[in-house]
């Protein structure tokens, strides 16, 4: 299974701030499925478009 990254967005973000499951949902709403993961070893959320097998 792949995926292609979309945005990266840092795990620092302030309290109460979500900007990469914004993104995500500003993505699903224009109709693709845009999906949050965590990339341990880099610190960071990453949106993401996983391949259709």
């Amino acid at each position: 299974m792949g995926a292609k990254v979309l945005e990266r967005f840092p795990a620092g973000s302030p309290r109460g701030s979500w900007p990469a499951e914004e993104y995500a949902a500003q993505r699903r709403a224009a109709g693709e499925q845009a999906t949050v993961v965590m990339d341990l070893k880099s610190d960071a959320f990453l949106v993401v478009l996983r391949d259709e097998d």
